[in-house]
C-alpha cells in the first residue's frame, strides 16, 4: 500500500499524519511518498519521519520526490493522497493578502478561510489542485484525496464538484470543539462520556447538541457560565461565546477565525470591539513568523522528540485509512458535498461538515436534517462567498471574484463596491504569476 503526502515539507501535518500511520498495525508497513517543491524542507521532514520510523520499529518505506516533474511518480499507484500544500507561502502571498486590504481599511485575523484573504488563497490553490487531480486520474484514479489545506470548503468543494477524485476535507476543529468549550468554562467533569452532534460548514460547524453521560443537556449551564467569561479581560473565546448568546449555539473553529467570518466584530466605526472581544488582528502573519523561527531554531529539539517515537494524534487521516483498509467502522466529522441534502436547508452544491461513517466501502455522510434557521443563515453568508470563488476559479472571470468579495460579510460591511473592486484588482496585480488566469 502506498500513501502519498503532498506538501510534506509541512512539518506538523506530515509528522502527525505519517507518524499516526506508523502507529497503526494496518498502515505501519506502507510506502510513504513524500512530495514537495522545497528540497530543504522535504529533507528535514524526511529525517524527522525516519527517526520516528526507527523509534517505532515500523516496516514503513519512506520515499522523497522533489519538484513538479516528479509529481506523477509520487502519486503513482497511491491508495491515499494527503494534501497539506500552501501556494505562495508566507512570503510573498500571505503578506500581500494582509497588507493590501489594510490600505483600504480592511483588517483581518487569519485570512485563510473566508474574506478577501481566503478568496485569494483559494484562487491560487485551485489551479494546483486541478493539476493534482489530472495526475491522479491518470496514475491513481481510485485513490482517496484527504484535504487538509485551507480554505477547506472552497478547495474540497471544487475537487468534489469538478474532478473525478474521491475527496474528503478534514479539519481537527471538530475533534476539539466540545472539549475546548467545557474546559474553557471549567466543566471538565462533563468530558467523559459526553454526547455531541456537530453539523454546518467548515470552521462554522454548529455544536447542535451537547449532553453528559446521563443524557442531560449541558447548554443551560454553559449559557449561565459564559456571562461571567464575557466580563473576563483575559478570555480569548468571546466571539464564540457571543455566538451562543445571539445565535444559540457554539461553533467549531476558534474566535480569532470567526471574528472575520461575519459583519459584527471587526468594524472601523467601532474600534473598541477589538479590545472588548480580544480579537488578535494580524494573527496569522505573526503565527507564520513564529513557526518559521521555531522550525529553524527548534529543529534539533524536534529531532530528539522524534527519536523517542510518536504518540497518535487526534487527526482523522490515519483513522480513515485504517477503517477503509480493515473494514472496521469509524466515525469522523468530514467535509462532503451536500448532494443528497444531508443538511436539508443548505444548497446541494455546498461543501458541508457533518458526521460521516467510514468503513471498507468508503466514506458515508450522515443525514442531520435541517439546521436551526439562524445557523443555516449564518452558514449561507459564508457559502455564498465559497460558491462564487469556485465559480471564479472554474470560469476564470474576474467579475465573479468581485462578486465573491462583495458578498463577503466582513468585506461588504466595511468597504464600498468601488473600493472592493479596486482592492481585488490590486491584489490580482500583486499576486502576478500566482494568478495568471486573471491578468
Amino acid at each position: 500500500m502506498k500513501i502519498t503526502f503532498m506538501g510534506a515539507g509541512s512539518s506538523v501535518f506530515a509528522r502527525n499524519v505519517i507518524g499516526d500511520c506508523m502507529c497503526s498495525p494496518a498502515l505501519r508497513d506502507a510506502t510513504f511518498a513524500l512530495y514537495d517543491i522545497d528540497p530543504q524542507r522535504l529533507d528535514q521532514s524526511y529525517a524527522l519521519l525516519e527517526a520516528i520510523r526507527n523509534a517505532l520499529g515500523a516496516g514503513a518505506k519512506l520515499e522523497r520526490y522533489v519538484g513538479v516533474e516528479k509529481r506523477k511518480d509520487a502519486l503513482r499507484d497511491a491508495s491515499f493522497v494527503v494534501n497539506a500544500i500552501q501556494v505562495g507561502g508566507y512570503e510573498p502571498c500571505t503578506v500581500t493578502d494582509f497588507e493590501i486590504p489594510k490600505k483600504y481599511g480592511l483588517r483581518q485575523t487569519i485570512a485563510d478561510t473566508l474574506g478577501i484573504g481566503g478568496i485569494m488563497r483559494a484562487l491560487r490553490t485551485i489551479p494546483v489542485l486541478r493539476e493534482f487531480a489530472c495526475d491522479m486520474e491518470e496514475v491513481c484514479p481510485n485513490a482517496w484525496f484527504l484535504n487538509y489545506t485551507n480554505p477547506m470548503a472552497m478547495l474540497t468543494g471544487y475537487m468534489q464538484r469538478y474532478t473525478n477524485i474521491k475527496t474528503i476535507g478534514l479539519c481537527h476543529s471538530v475533534q476539539v470543539c466540545s472539549e475546548g468549550l467545557l474546559k474553557g468554562l471549567e466543566m471538565e467533569d462533563k468530558l467523559e462520556g459526553r454526547k455531541e452532534l456537530i453539523a454546518g460548514i467548515n470552521h462554522m460547524g454548529w455544536l447542535l447538541e451537547l449532553r453528559d453521560r446521563d443524557g442531560n443537556d449541558l447548554y443551560p449551564e454553559i449559557r449561565r457560565r459564559i456571562e461571567a467569561k464575557m466580563d473576563d479581560p483575559n478570555c480569548e473565546d468571546k466571539v464564540r461565546y457571543d455566538y451562543i448568546r445571539n445565535f444559540g449555539y457554539y461553533c467549531t473553529e476558534s474566535s480569532e477565525h470567526n471574528a472575520e467570518y461575519n459583519m459584527f466584530y471587526l468594524k472601523s466605526k467601532y474600534p473598541e470591539l477589538v479590545e472588548r472581544y480580544n480579537i488578535p488582528l494580524d494573527e496569522y502573519p505573526r503565527r507564520c513568523i513564529r513557526h518559521i523561527k521555531e522550525w529553524g531554531e527548534g529543529y534539533g529539539e524536534m529531532m530528539e522528540a522524534c527519536k523517542k517515537g510518536h504518540e497518535r494524534s487526534l487527526e482523522y487521516a490515519s483513522r480513515i485509512m485504517e477503517a477503509i483498509v480493515t473494514g472496521v467502522p469509524y466515525q469522523i466529522g468530514g467535509n462532503v458535498l451536500n448532494t443528497n441534502g444531508v443538511i436539508a436547508n443548505l444548497p446541494r452544491e455546498a461543501c458541508v461538515e457533518v458526521p460521516c461513517l467510514v468503513n471498507g466501502h468508503g466514506i458515508h455522510p450522515c443525514s442531520v436534517g435541517s439546521l436551526p434557521v439562524q445557523c443555516a443563515a449564518m452558514n449561507m453568508t459564508n457559502i455564498n462567498v465559497q460558491l462564487l470563488t469556485i465559480e471564479a476559479a472554474v470560469t476564470q472571470k474576474r467579475e465573479h471574484i468581485y462578486q465573491a468579495a462583495m458578498l463577503d460579510p466582513h468585506t461588504a460591511s466595511e468597504l464600498s463596491i468601488d473600493d472592493i473592486k479596486a482592492m481585488v484588482d490590486e491584489l490580482i496585480e500583486a499576486h502576478g504569476d500566482y494568478l495568471p488566469e486573471y491578468h
